[in-house]
């Protein structure tokens, strides 16, 4: 079964089955895209806990963001083929950070894409975009996640969907955080 639900109020829009799904999956970023408007992240751990909530004993919740530990260092994304679309055709990506109070409280990406040409001979085409997001941490999303599981969970880390150690010479683009409800 696949649902579709506001994470915000997902026990009202939702009907939980028995215990809980046996996984809930939440990638390509878009947990990032919702915004800390209160600056306290209080909407990210409502929206978490919902979101174990509906995890059964046993199952798993897999869940994702972009590595903004690197974009907050270096100011760019990290080198490297994107996991979730034709990185091929992304011609550039300029970060912009912004902070309020001192603390990173968005970063927003603009791309210009490659769009392949539809007839034989015609020239590629550039697109531009823009998309904003909460720029996550590893450690402290772990600690929301953990939090949100009352710590009653086992966690791992992958990068990129490979084996990840913090400090390895490969910087990966995601992290991928795969959470047991225990």
């Amino acid at each position: 079964v696949i649902e579709e639900a506001n994470w915000l109020t997902l026990e009202k829009d939702l009907e939980k089955p028995g215990d809980g799904f046996d996984a809930v999956i939440c990638l390509g970023n878009s947990f990032a895209h919702l915004p800390d408007f209160k600056g306290d992240q209080s909407d990210h751990k409502l929206a978490l806990r919902n979101i174990a909530s509906m995890v059964r004993p046993g199952g798993v919740l897999v869940i994702d963001h972009r590595n903004y530990d690197h974009i907050l260092a270096t100011g760019c994304a990290p080198p490297g083929k994107n996991i979730y679309y034709k990185s091929d055709l992304t011609k550039d990506i300029t970060t912009s950070v912004l902070l309020v109070n001192n603390k990173a409280h968005m970063v927003t990406l603009d791309y210009t894409v490659q769009v392949p040409p539809t007839e034989a001979g015609a020239a590629p085409e550039l697109s531009k975009f823009r998309l904003s997001y909460y720029p996550h941490r590893l450690e402290a999303f772990t600690a929301l996640l953990k939090g949100a599981f009352h710590g009653k969970c086992q966690h791992s880390v992958l990068g990129d969907f490979q084996p990840y150690t913090p400090g390895q010479a490969h910087v990966p683009c995601y992290f991928i955080h795969v959470v047991k409800k225990t």
